[in-house]
């Protein structure tokens, strides 16, 4: 029998609308649940997708993964909750909120009522859910399109408190009650207790910067650095090797910090002595990182210390003496 011909321009869009639509026709979530309803659990618990835009490529991707474990585990003929969630709290949707109303600074959140800055924070804090509402909604339809098998929430949903739907979402009183009742005990046990530390801070925005927004932008670049003797108090000729690539700290600095757990070598040179940790002394993993390609382009290998020493080092010599 030959073969049908097949079309040389597909409309891939008509193709999944259609399996869209066979999937709602023929029930075939409902019918999946109901199949594998009592038997073994598979637990998965939906990492929450920020609901202040909409779904961008990354969130697709991360969404098609969650998927295929879903889909395997209730082929396997495993029961699973299929539920969603939502972040609803974070200084994005506050920003987002802000850019809209043209605000300048936080300060400016307690004016939006004239003359009541609490009233002012209430309507902020209100407009912040709506926003939320709204693109958790859209990301709803989004997510719907692109395939996920979920307990999505209906338009009757939409109507309920955040408690009542059937996604959850991080702004619900059960979600934001149930983490002041942990806080609680963390704190009745002894594990919550208040210190100082310093940290980076986003005076715009009024809070200390994340690791992740730390960590994103942390690139390899090449960049002059210093070596600096510290003499040591009372043991005349012996020196604290230091680097940096920050010497303007210098004059700020009340101490020099050493591991006990890292050996140190204390080497001569010419007439003075230095400390300096083993394992900076041959520099291992920069040279880790030449090997690997990982070095900034155009930037020469950089010498370990063993090598600074024997430059310095002239005719006389150094050498390890401890």
């Amino acid at each position: 029998m030959p073969f049908e011909k097949v079309d040389t321009q597909v409309d891939f869009p008509a193709q999944e609308r259609a399996i869209l639509e066979l999937w709602q026709r023929t029930q075939a979530f409902e019918r999946l649940r109901e199949k594998n309803r009592g038997k073994p659990k598979w637990s998965f618990l939906d990492g929450p997708i920020t609901a202040n835009n909409p779904m961008g490529v990354h969130h697709a991707w991360g969404r098609t993964y969650k998927d295929a474990f879903q889909r395997y585990f209730a082929t396997t003929g495993h029961e699973l909750r299929y539920q969603n969630g939502f972040d609803c709290q974070g200084l994005w949707v506050e920003v987002e909120v802000e850019k809209e109303l043209e605000l300048k600074s936080k300060r400016d959140i307690e004016t939006l009522v004239p003359g009541d800055p609490f009233a002012s924070i209430d309507r902020f804090v209100n407009l912040c859910k709506e926003r939320v509402d709204t693109f958790a909604r859209v990301q709803t339809e989004q997510s719907i399109r692109l395939g996920y098998w979920m307990d999505w929430d209906r338009d009757e949903d939409w109507e309920k408190p955040p408690d009542a739907r059937r996604s959850y979402f991080t702004m619900s009183d059960e979600n934001n009650y149930t983490i002041w009742s942990f806080l609680k005990k963390c704190h009745t046990r002894g594990l919550i207790y208040r210190g100082y530390d310093s940290m980076p801070w986003c005076p715009r925005c009024g809070v200390g910067l994340s690791q992740m927004e730390m960590h994103e932008g942390y690139r390899l670049v090449a960049h002059r650095a210093v070596f600096v003797a510290f003499p040591l108090r009372g043991r005349p000729k012996e020196n604290l090797l230091v680097w940096t690539t920050t010497p303007w700290t210098l004059t700020s600095n009340v101490a020099a910090a050493v591991n006990p757990q890292l050996v140190y070598l204390k080497v001569r040179l010419r007439d003075q002595f230095y400390y300096v940790a083993k394992g900076a002394s041959t520099a291992q993993r920069l040279e880790e990182q030449f090997k690997r390609k990982e070095w900034v382009e155009g930037v020469p290998k950089l010498k370990t210390l063993e090598q600074v020493f024997k430059e310095k080092a002239s005719k006389e010599g150094y050498e390890i003496v401890g």
